[in-house]
């Protein structure tokens, strides 16, 4: 990424983090939290990157949920980030987190292997 993609990246990023916490309240979702921003290089086009801290709704249903609230997505962009362009946002989640959790089981597992063997 430039130096400009990744700017306008982290005025996204701070932009929306407000916005998707109302949105996970209200749907009872938990803690969503903006993890990451990828803007493409002629900055029409950004993937938001979220997780969701909390069992109340599962990852994956909240992405149709922000898609529905796509227009106040938007709108709060248009007030909190000082852009030319609005970005065409496509909603990923971040499963980060479980990637580690799961590598960690499995060292957690091997040593507990080699004590046993």
């Amino acid at each position: 990424m430039s130096i400009r993609t990744e700017k306008v990246a982290s005025v996204i990023k701070r932009a929306l983090s407000s916005v998707f916490d109302e949105i996970g309240k209200e749907y009872s979702a938990g803690l969503v939290t903006v993890t990451n921003v990828m803007v493409s290089p002629d900055l029409q086009n950004a993937k938001i990157f979220f997780s969701v801290l909390g069992n109340k709704l599962r990852p994956l249903e909240l992405i149709p949920i922000l898609e529905l609230n796509i227009h106040r997505v938007k709108g709060a962009l248009k007030r909190n980030a000082e852009l030319r362009y609005i970005p065409d946002l496509k909603f990923y989640v971040d499963d980060a987190l479980d990637q580690m959790e799961h590598i960690q089981k499995l060292i957690d597992k091997s040593k507990l292997d080699q004590t046993t063997a």
